[in-house]
């Protein structure tokens, strides 16, 4: 099979979607792969390192999109590359629908077998393919809401540690998932006093064992949690429904009982957000400022790390990613259902019944379509 590698376009966005170790492997089994000049620069990765891996350099997006029958990225295809997708081709990526009605449709219009990698499965309930960036994304919002802060930056100008004789900030973590354990882990580690709220009390139970102590678990209630975001410095949004739009935890009217420059950092902003007033930002251009509390809203938090975020995705993707060359999509995601939860269009059919009921169009599920 052709498996192709565009560069990334979306602003600041920096990751790639294949490693020269991930090319060097699907060459191995018979691949061919070409991958646009300079995909991998922003994560340190030269056209050099590619071709040593036998990979074959395209010339532009175009060439990419034109020859592959298996495109793998990060992030969900802009504009421009939806234009170039066509039936019969398979795209892998993360897609982030439910909040997307324009990406749905021009999916669907197209024709592409897309799957996502944010609602693919393992045995354990989880969401393997996503974990690894909300293992990065929890872990830079406690640095990047400390930066917003910071008085220069619209911030109270509060200091997440604190010094002695002067208390620390108060960090509410909304969601003890992934993000929010890793958020909580930064954020601890920086010397603030934190709460992380949940509607798991199996889970906050198990917050409450690994950290010892060193944090506050509340139940999250609506109440609960309106009370709690009138004492915090900062909240950071950690909340997830696979395949489906964020709920809105915090609202507009309730910003006003925040102290003023608390910091709001919305990681569920790729599913819509989890707070009203939230809109997608970019790392150039990251926080805004709404009724005197910050927002920081970046859509693709783990491209400012691009290195660390790639080389994690791709240790978790290639497997699939081998699968889907090796078998084809219909085979490979017939004898893997974890795998076929993450089939989301097909030839004009959405197949993703979250995205569906976030959107009002008419969805079938992936076992409907394959008649399994």
């Amino acid at each position: 099979m052709k498996i192709g590698c565009p560069k990334e376009i979306k602003p600041q966005e920096f990751r790639v979607g294949l490693t020269p170790a991930a090319a060097a492997e699907a060459v191995a089994r018979g691949h061919q792969v070409l991958v646009q000049t300079e995909a991998g620069a922003g994560a340190g990765f030269t056209d050099e390192d590619y071709r040593k891996a036998g990979a074959t350099i395209a010339p532009d997006a175009a060439a990419v999109f034109g020859e592959a029958e298996l495109v793998i990225k990060v992030k969900e295809p802009q504009a421009p590359e939806r234009a170039m997708l066509r039936k019969g081709q398979v795209l892998f990526t993360y897609l982030h629908l439910a909040p997307d009605a324009d990406q749905t449709r021009e999916l669907l219009a197209s024709g592409v077998t897309a799957i996502a990698y944010e609602t693919v499965t393992d045995a354990r309930g989880g969401l393997p393919l996503l974990a690894p960036m909300s293992e990065v994304a929890g872990r830079l919002a406690p640095q990047v809401g400390s930066w917003a802060l910071q008085k220069a930056n619209g911030g109270r100008g509060v200091l997440m540690g604190g010094v002695p004789g002067v208390r620390p900030a108060n960090v509410v973590i909304i969601g003890g998932g992934v993000v929010g354990a890793a958020a909580a882990r930064v954020a601890v580690g920086m010397g603030a006093n934190v709460t992380v709220m949940d509607r798991s009390v199996p889970r906050l139970s198990y917050l409450d064992d690994i950290f010892m102590g060193k944090l506050t678990t509340q139940f999250a209630s609506g109440p609960a949690t309106a009370e709690a975001i009138t004492r915090a410095d900062m909240v950071i949004g950690a909340v997830l429904i696979p395949g489906a739009a964020a709920p809105k935890l915090v609202t507009r009217e309730q910003l006003s009982t925040m102290p003023q420059g608390a910091v709001l950092v919305d990681v569920a902003i790729d599913q819509g957000g989890c707070f009203e007033t939230s809109r997608a930002t970019t790392h150039q251009d990251p926080i805004y400022e709404v009724d005197g509390i910050i927002h920081y809203c970046v859509a693709n938090m783990p491209g400012a790390v691009a290195r660390t975020s790639t080389q994690a995705l791709g240790n978790v993707t290639l497997p699939h990613l081998l699968a889907l060359a090796d078998k084809g999509w219909r085979q490979a995601v017939t004898d893997d259902a974890h795998l076929r939860a993450g089939l989301s269009t097909h030839e004009g059919q959405l197949t993703s019944p979250p995205v569906g009921e976030a959107l009002k169009l008419d969805a079938v599920t992936p076992e409907a379509l394959l008649d399994l």
